[in-house]
């Protein structure tokens, strides 16, 4: 066990905060590290690669953003659940990660709060973890990388040879199809738009002159993605992951929109040819995922990242025009640069992360496709990146006047071929 591990505390003890007793909850790491707290949610053992989130808000969007199935995630902000949960803030039907673990939970209180954070994740059959030194857990995978852990909430499962054992043999992200567990079942038509007025109505705005249609695959995709695709006219059909690319094409669109979602880019069943073939006749706008499944459909490869980008304060560099923008991240895995110009495809890099000049942004310079890396949507914030859903609105409707536009047009960026 490792020399950072916590003792046991006591069977259970009230939380003064939330004014109920909590039992006891542990997380084990792969490398045989325990954290020991408080439980909250449901009470359960779940596994799940463990890392950091850096937001100060949004922990309701993040517990129910898709991009997290698989992943346990830890709060770096100190104190979590003031404003409590409502409805209209989901950004999918349902959490799909893990568990949750946070430095301090609070009770609500907030005029829009319809329920506290402890109850929402406990009737989704998720676990939490309160009480621990986040900071500690934070460096251990900052320092050592992203690791596979458990957290249980269970009082008759808390032993420490027992849990770390778990987490050596649990799966992680690797070679494992994530997506297949959090799409749609169907398709489906989404017309909801951004949130208007004071209290919170959504509200689907009348934009002049024509419609247009876009077919947005669900490989995880967050509602208020949509409902920004909404906000620039179009009538948005979503489809399932797999959904082939002649039954998407027979639908007509004039635009193809690849969702972001959880995991392995690489281990997605089936979607990289049907992806290519869009890629033949349509305009394509890709975000987090559906940026990396764009870039091995054009013959490039991904990497794991050390530790991810989790959080709303990375600095993203739109190389065109050299400004920074402050950015929204969920990601573990990156798109190769180098291997798309192997690949022979005329694609550019558009934007690069600073802290590690990572690709955030890319796009082809003979056909209309591009992609970004991050979550320009950024619901709950930051929104210095919402200019793509406009691009992708220009690329679409030039297109669909008969223009001959490419992506990299589009992103401003220079060609190299000239």
């Amino acid at each position: 066990m490792s020399a950072d591990s916590q003792e046991p505390g006591e069977s259970a003890s009230t939380d003064e905060l939330l004014g109920h007793e909590a039992a006891p909850a542990a997380l084990a790491l792969a490398d045989g590290t325990i954290y020991r707290g408080r439980a909250f949610g449901a009470r359960t053992v779940q596994s799940g690669e463990v890392v950091f989130n850096t937001s100060l808000t949004g922990y309701q969007e993040i517990a129910t953003d898709p991009s997290y199935a698989g992943q346990i995630v830890t709060m770096t902000y100190t104190q979590i659940g003031n404003v409590g949960v409502n409805e209209m803030d989901d950004e999918s039907r349902k959490p799909f990660l893990s568990g949750f673990v946070v430095k301090e939970l609070l009770a609500p209180s907030n005029y829009r709060s319809e329920a506290d954070f402890d109850s929402k994740l406990a009737e989704s059959g998720i676990p939490g973890l309160s009480g621990i030194d986040t900071r500690a857990l934070v460096r251990r995978i900052r320092d050592g990388g992203a690791q596979v852990g458990v957290l249980s909430t269970d009082p008759a499962k808390q032993d420490a040879d027992e849990l770390v054992a778990i987490a050596r043999e649990a799966p992680g992200l690797d070679g494992h199809d994530w997506v297949a567990k959090v799409t749609c079942d169907a398709a489906y038509s989404f017309d909801d738009g951004i949130w208007g007025g004071i209290g919170g109505q959504l509200v689907r705005p009348d934009r002049p002159g024509q419609r247009l249609k876009i077919v947005a695959y669900d490989f995880g995709v967050k509602r208020n993605i949509l409902r920004l695709l909404v906000e620039q006219g179009f009538d948005v059909t979503v489809v399932p992951a797999t959904t082939p690319a002649a039954e998407a094409l027979a639908m007509n669109p004039d635009g193809i929109f690849l969702s972001n979602g959880p995991g392995d880019p690489s281990a997605v069943e089936g979607v990289q040819p049907i992806v290519r073939e869009l890629t033949q006749s349509k305009p394509v706008f890709g975000i987090c995922l559906g940026h990396q499944i764009l870039g091995l459909a054009l013959g490039g490869t991904t990497r794991k990242l050390k530790f991810g980008h989790h959080g709303g304060n990375q600095p993203g560099k739109d190389l065109a025009t050299g400004k920074v923008a402050i950015c929204a991240e969920n990601h573990g895995y990156a798109v190769d640069a180098d291997s798309l110009t192997a690949a022979g495809e005329p694609v550019v890099v558009t934007h690069i992360n600073l802290n590690d000049d990572t690709v955030e942004g890319l796009a082809h310079e003979s056909k209309p496709l591009f992609s970004v890396q991050y979550h320009p949507e950024a619901s709950p914030g930051p929104h210095d990146a919402s200019y793509f859903f406009s691009r992708f609105r220009e690329l679409v409707e030039r297109c669909s006047k008969g223009e001959s536009v490419t992506g990299a047009q589009i992103s401003g960026m220079k060609s190299s071929r000239s």
